[in-house]
């Protein structure tokens, strides 16, 4: 399972539809929340995402609309006796961000935080895959992050393992882990002659803020899916790049560039008017499989069967 919920779709100010920034992937029953704008642990319990058993917060830059809701948060978990320790990562100014929320009360906590700056190009190493920190060009340091599975086994043929005299049952599983198993009769069957080639695992992107830029898409390609910021539409092209932030159009050439097989786009402004069509316009201009992120929209990114 890879279930993605997102808290909050919009930018800078809360609006009556749209949270500040912040989702929750759910990767196999293990929570990542990526920023945590204002609200965003009771968008949590509106969509049952679960909160006190995060294992981890990344964090994009400290732009009040991805960090304000952290507090909060943070003192919930306390209030619900979590034990457990809890990680967070994010580009330089990570400490002094969470020294000025110590003095809000979050000290108090029974839990242990670990705090892990990152710069672009480090690798988070988890439990059947990564988060790498990718560069993003906002008005102050800021990153992106590439959630990406380890390879998996390749398909395992039944029918031609049994021809070659392999019974069902234990060894089905050595042959498949990449195992050879001998035969009671002294015969070899090699895991390469029932197996498949390696299957890749998944891949997501997260841009947080940031102008459109080849290198989060370099990094992106190939995603099975890609959420991107799109606070503008490509008519307000100039001030998306003053504020440091993305067109819909401009995102979704970039996806269209690097082979990104869904975009979902996020972040949008409330200086846009029937926003959600607009961008929606905008971006399909350029890429087909495109949508527009909705609070608390949830999606699945399946396993590609190949």
């Amino acid at each position: 399972m890879l279930k993605i919920t997102f808290l909050g779709t919009g930018g800078a100010l809360p609006s009556k539809e749209r949270n500040p920034a912040g989702i929750m992937v759910n990767r196999e029953g293990e929570l990542l929340l990526f920023d945590c704008g204002e609200g965003s642990q009771r968008q949590m319990m509106t969509a049952k995402t679960g909160l006190v058993k995060i294992s981890a917060i990344f964090l994009s830059h400290y732009h009040g609309d991805h960090i304000l809701g952290l507090p909060g948060l943070l003192q919930t978990m306390g209030f619900f006796d979590r034990e457990e320790k809890l990680e967070i990562y994010g580009p330089d100014g990570l400490f002094e961000v969470m020294e000025a929320f110590e003095k809000l009360g979050t000290h108090k906590l029974q839990y242990q935080i670990i705090l892990k700056t990152l710069a672009p190009g480090d690798i988070v190493q988890r439990n059947g895959y990564i988060i790498k920190a990718v560069r993003a060009d906002h008005d102050r340091p800021a990153l992106g992050f590439i959630l990406e599975e380890e390879m998996r086994p390749g398909r395992f043929n039944r029918e031609k393992a049994i021809e070659l005299g392999v019974e069902p049952g234990p060894n089905f599983a050595k042959l498949h882990r990449g195992e050879n198993v001998t035969l009671k009769n002294g015969t070899v069957v090699y895991s390469k002659d029932v197996v498949g080639p390696m299957r890749p695992g998944r891949k997501i992107a997260y841009s947080g803020d940031t102008r459109e830029t080849d290198v989060f898409f370099y990094e992106s390609e190939g995603a099975d899916l890609v959420i991107h910021e799109a606070t503008f539409t490509s008519e307000m092209e100039q001030q998306a790049y003053e504020y440091g932030h993305s067109t819909a159009k401009g995102a979704a050439k970039m996806a269209k560039k690097y082979n990104i097989r869904k975009l979902i786009l996020t972040h949008l402004s409330p200086r846009l008017t029937d926003e959600e069509e607009s961008v929606l316009a905008d971006a399909k201009s350029e890429f087909e499989n495109v949508s527009v992120a909705e609070d608390l929209m949830e999606i699945d990114v399946e396993l590609r069967d190949e």
